[in-house]
């Protein structure tokens, strides 16, 4: 690792010295449990199912504010206008700051991400309560994870100023001391992100690989009448299935058949396998929030202890999942034990040495050409892992919702080298190559027409067959149960389902949407975008890199 540049020490001192001093300070109240629930339960509403729902003046993450702090090893490679001013003034702000720490009242809660020996962080968040109702910040902290342990290390530290000056909001985040320093916004993605922000970095630097990814144990029957134990590693952005497949039963329900969810945001995986889980309380996008499909979902998040952020709720505490008047980035903070039965004891995925297989499935969301489903070589798996793509959706940048995006690992919050995860995963794959049986799902759909108007805005004309939840989840029946059967895709190099039982694939051929040179066409251009987005990567190994030019 490279040494921070003269500056940064400078800054590291200053953020070391604000948090050792609010460590003691007379200004911050440490809270306990109840004091901390009643408070925040006093500055909210209450839905019909009794639990809290809270609002937030900003609605989403702000990535195009957040700067990484310290040596090139940490260092974004090139910053917008706004982070290149936030950079420019980061020493008169941490002067300000440094003042105003002394004066605001704070409120202090110590928990612990994850739950094993050998990597669970201990983490602080100090929140500014200038406004009564911000100690909703520390309330959703303190239940997304576990009861401390004071000696967990490493130890990762969370500053929030929600009301820090109007047009100057910042996060500030420096990996090489474990801190992070949110000011100007009380969106609560920024706390849970943080801390897994910065326990992703601290994994990496001990040899782990931090998965923006969910988990989960599937048992199964084959068609020889075997059960058998899975595992299953679930990728994707915000917003597009991941926290709904990995808390679904796929309709498992024949005799010894079942599912443990474990995870549903992000682990740190070892070499062997062992996936490390990270939270007690699941972070779900609740648009498009049913019964019918997602029941164990709909249980959990309509409990006692549930939480809801920015949805919409009525003067007699009913819910409208769908209405998008406030943000269509509505959430809620459902609790792990909410999810009984299916819930595991363990949240930590084992190695894959005690498994039948581990199966790791990245989730796009596309509505064009893109297969359903895609069988991966472990060359492919790793370029899909590199190229991570799907579609923005509001959790990340509202005005983006819709457009391609492609993320390494569907991960926005890698930091560091990049490819070093790509070959990381690639290792990790050919390694167990046998045990590891990699899956591409497109949770979107096909048919999608889009049209680049003169003005260069982009026109999504949508006639979609899309790929429902139970549509989704037996194909992942099939794979668990090995009834699905594969054939090579027409257009692309790779093995896609010709037979999923209880599902018409038929309703899912390309050529019913589009003619043949479209697709031919949509295939080649959609190639040549990944070929010039991998290439950037010049220390990635060059099969990964072979793999995405003839995907």
């Amino acid at each position: 690792m490279s040494s921070p540049t003269p500056s940064s020490v400078k800054e590291f001192q200053v953020v070391n010295w604000i948090i050792e001093y609010l460590k003691g300070a007379p200004n911050v109240i440490n809270s306990t449990d109840w004091t901390l629930r009643r408070s925040a339960e006093r500055c909210a509403s209450f839905t019909k199912f009794g639990n809290v729902a809270v609002h937030s003046t900003v609605k989403n993450r702000s990535a195009k504010v957040t700067v990484y702090v310290g040596s090139d090893a940490v260092r974004q490679k090139t910053l917008n206008p706004q982070q290149t001013e936030i950079m420019d003034n980061l020493s008169k702000t941490l002067c300000s700051l440094e003042e105003y720490v002394k004066l605001a009242p704070i409120v202090r809660i110590n928990r612990t991400m994850g739950n094993n020996d050998e990597f669970s962080p201990n983490c602080t968040i100090f929140v500014s309560i200038q406004r009564p109702e911000m100690i909703r910040l520390a309330y959703m902290t303190w239940a997304t994870l576990f009861p401390v342990k004071p000696h967990g290390e490493p130890k990762q530290h969370i500053l929030y100023i929600p009301e820090w000056q109007e047009g100057e909001r910042q996060i500030l985040v420096f990996p090489e001391i474990s801190t992070t320093v949110v000011l100007g916004t009380d969106y609560y993605g920024e706390s849970k992100k943080g801390f897994l922000r910065m326990a992703m970095w601290n994994a990496k630097q001990r040899g782990m690989l931090g998965l923006h990814a969910g988990s989960k144990i599937l048992k199964a029957k084959g068609p020889d009448g075997r059960l058998r134990r899975y595992g299953m590693l679930i990728f994707g952005m915000s917003g597009t299935g991941k926290t709904t497949h990995t808390c679904h039963t796929h309709g498992l329900n024949d005799k010894d058949e079942g599912i443990e969810i474990l995870q549903d945001d992000v682990v740190f995986l070892k070499k062997d396998g062992t996936a490390y889980g990270s939270e007690r309380g699941f972070y779900l996008k609740t648009e498009g929030l049913d019964p019918v499909t997602q029941p164990v979902i709909y249980k959990a998040a309509t409990s006692r202890d549930a939480i809801f952020e920015n949805v919409m709720i009525d003067y007699e505490g009913n819910l409208y999942f769908e209405n998008d008047t406030l943000t269509s980035n509505g959430r809620g903070i459902m609790i792990r034990e909410d999810l009984s039965p299916y819930i595991s004891n363990d949240i930590n995925l084992p190695p894959v040495d005690v498994l039948d297989e581990l199966i790791v499935a990245f989730i796009t969301r596309r509505h064009t050409v893109v297969p359903l489903a895609a069988r991966l070589t472990p060359e492919q798996a790793a370029a899909a892992f590199m190229l991570g793509e799907s579609i923005e959706t509001s959790a990340g940048d509202p005005r983006r919702a819709g457009e391609s995006i492609r993320e390494v690992g569907t991960n926005p919050f890698i930091i560091g080298d990049k490819s070093y995860e790509g070959n990381w995963f690639y290792d990790f794959v050919k390694r167990h190559e046998g045990k590891v049986q990699c899956y591409q799902l497109n949770t979107g759909g096909l048919g999608e027409i889009i049209e680049n108007h003169p003005n260069g805005v982009k026109v999504f004309k949508r006639k979609v067959q899309r790929v429902e939840i139970p549509e989704m989840s037996a194909i992942i029946r099939g794979i668990v149960r090995g009834t699905n059967k594969w054939v090579k895709d027409k257009y692309w190099n790779l093995e896609v389902p010709a037979f999923v039982e209880g599902m018409d694939l038929s309703r899912y051929n390309v050529e019913k949407f589009y003619e043949v040179d479209s697709i031919i066409n949509q295939v080649s251009d959609l190639r040549c975008e990944r070929v010039a987005y991998i290439e950037k990567f010049n220390t990635l190994d060059k099969v990964i890199i072979k793999a995405a030019e003839i995907m």
